[in-house]
């Protein structure tokens, strides 16, 4: 396959390809249009389906929630736990899609009449996922029922700990399941390995099957007759929390994804969750949120209580009805996600002055915050191009990992393989993230399995490696219009990338490092026009180095996102650089 441009190596050593049908924008007869069919194409949506795709709504992706295993058996227990007015507890993870799941059933149990509680547990002292300890505590202070969300999956000691009780245990998750299932009353995830039909719903985050599970609740009670004499809630309402938790999880925008961030954009524009609203505003953000605020604006703050503060601050925040205790929290969770990013940085530099040759790049170390590894797994990840794995080891002797993966890497199915091997204390996740637990002396057979496990996987998504394009334009192309158009193609993220165009000819007119190493160069085109390009967080690589000391008279082809730059008198366009290559 001809590269595009024939950039077979472009400054960071990839080729570059075209994602699908390739699109010139120079050609004069190029219309935006064309450019939007192509982008939904390329992302595998059927020709027929087109218009859906334009306009996702939940009417167009929803499936029958019986289609999951365990989903009516849940759904009637829930229900009968409304009628007899019981007492509900939510037990959710200490991350946003945790908090989103358990805020969401939270607020529709509200609204047919209990009074339910939520536990989150603190992620330094009892880690992730129910304890049987946790469990049994629950119950004796007087849970009928307790629905964990977003964890419980391979939850095996904690819930037959709870069953032993006497305790009745709901598990609504999405996390990869081994062929053992824990005791539960229900277990309601996509990815179990006996799933059917569900099983093609495996993307969903933990929050969209919690929706699902709420939307068989409300049939079940209307074929009851429940709402004889009340109206039914709106699970629409709803959908601000599963866009936020869906996004702020990766989870693959795709099918009912891409329905529940589009619609439930929408309803946050409708700032009808005080807490949503206070959050919005802690963020100052100024016009209606996008895709791209839910995953480094409004996620990162509801993760802070978690990782560096009290773990329940995030579900406090979306189910509370107090304006003022709303704005309280959300001016906490902004302080302690400020407090977050300076470990964070710490963290970061100490792990990437470590070697971490092999497949997959697994940095330990006393003294991490073990809040902050996952953030910092992810930023190695991009960095090496593989899966990489940070773990924060305990004063006693206990490593807590969190790891990320690239594309066609399961790392999760990797992570629950070495937990059957006896290499964890516990372990688990989905394909593009995993979490860990391990005592430190078996950090090196847990690295060992680790590479000759996933070595093959690495090394074809390695030999694939590409930079994949959408479009290349002349620089006077890369303007508010297009950007717009683009958009109608979204909503954009895991599984369904946003467009990456690629402008140029260009010569650098100026180029600097602004902010914490953001380097901001100004480029014109052989039409006269020029254009804003940033790379982010790139002054010491081999991107922002070329860019810093490209001589003024060699032409380069820049490749990125193009975005609207509102902070100027009138709204302009830029492009958010993932990479360059010399044109002449």
């Amino acid at each position: 396959m001809t590269p595009v441009l024939n950039v077979h190596s472009s400054i960071l050593g990839q080729a570059w390809r075209w994602r699908g049908l390739a699109a010139d924008a120079r050609d004069p007869s190029f219309a935006p249009d064309d450019l939007v069919t192509q982008l939904l194409l390329t992302r595998g949506c059927p020709r027929e389906e087109l218009e859906a795709h334009r306009s996702p709504s939940i009417r167009a992706f929803m499936p029958d929630p019986s289609i999951f295993r365990d989903m009516d058996r849940a759904a009637e227990r829930v229900a009968d736990a409304v009628q007899r007015g019981e007492q509900v507890t939510v037990f959710g993870d200490y991350d946003v899609d945790g908090a989103t799941s358990a805020a969401l059933l939270i607020r529709l149990l509200r609204d047919l009449g209990l009074d339910p509680r939520a536990y989150i547990p603190d992620r330094l002292m009892e880690g992730y996922g129910p304890s049987g300890e946790a469990l049994v505590r629950l119950k004796r202070d007087g849970a009928d029922l307790i629905v964990t969300v977003d964890c419980g999956a391979m939850a095996y000691d904690a819930l037959a700990e709870a069953k032993a009780v006497g305790a009745e245990v709901i598990v609504v998750d999405h996390h990869k399941c081994a062929s053992e299932l824990p005791v539960a009353l229900a277990l309601v995830n996509p990815n179990r390995l006996d799933e059917d039909e569900g099983a093609a719903h495996g993307h969903l985050a933990a929050v969209g099957v919690a929706w699902l599970l709420g939307a068989a609740l409300v049939r079940v009670l209307r074929a009851r007759g429940f709402f004889a004499n009340r109206a039914e809630p709106r699970l629409l309402d709803l959908l601000d929390l599963v866009a936020l938790g869906t996004v702020a999880d990766v989870a693959q925008l795709k099918g009912l994804n891409r329905a529940f961030v589009a619609q439930g954009l929408k309803v946050m524009t409708q700032r009808r969750n005080i807490g949503m609203n206070a959050l919005i505003e802690a963020s100052r953000l100024t016009r209606a949120p996008t895709c791209t605020d839910l995953g480094f604006a409004l996620g990162p703050r509801i993760n802070a209580g978690g990782r560096v503060g009290k773990s329940d601050l995030g579900v406090r925040l979306l189910t509370t009805e107090d304006m003022d205790e709303a704005r309280t929290i959300a001016q906490e969770l902004d302080r302690l996600n400020e407090e977050r990013r300076a470990i964070e940085a710490e963290v970061q530099q100490s792990a990437e002055a470590m070697d971490c040759d092999g497949a997959v790049a697994v940095v330990a170390a006393r003294g991490w915050h073990p809040g902050v590894i996952g953030i910092v797994a992810g930023r190695l990840k991009e960095k090496h191009g593989r899966p990489a794995i940070v773990i924060a080891i305990g004063e006693d002797g206990i490593g807590k990992g969190s790891g990320r993966s690239i594309s066609g890497v399961d790392l999760g199915a990797a992570i629950i393989a070495a937990k059957e091997a006896g290499l964890l204390i516990a372990g688990g996740g989905h394909a593009m993230a995993a979490g860990v637990t391990l005592a430190e002396e078996q950090i090196p057979a847990f690295v060992a399995f680790l590479n000759a496990k996933l070595a093959d996987a690495v090394e074809r998504a390695s030999e694939s490696r590409a930079l994949l394009l959408d479009a290349v334009l002349a620089p006077g192309g890369v303007n508010p219009q297009l950007v717009e158009a683009m958009e109608a193609g979204g909503p954009y993220g895991m599984g369904w990338p946003a467009p990456r165009v690629v402008a140029g000819p260009v010569r650098l007119i100026k180029c600097d490092v602004v902010g914490n190493g953001h380097v901001r160069a100004i480029v014109a085109g052989d039409d006269g026009r020029s254009i804003k390009a940033m790379a982010f967080r790139a002054a010491d690589t081999p991107l922002g180095l070329a860019l810093l000391g490209a001589p003024r008279d060699r032409r380069l082809w820049i490749a990125g996102r193009a975005k609207i730059d509102d902070w100027g008198p009138r709204p302009a366009a830029e492009i958010h650089l993932d990479d360059a290559a010399w044109a002449d």
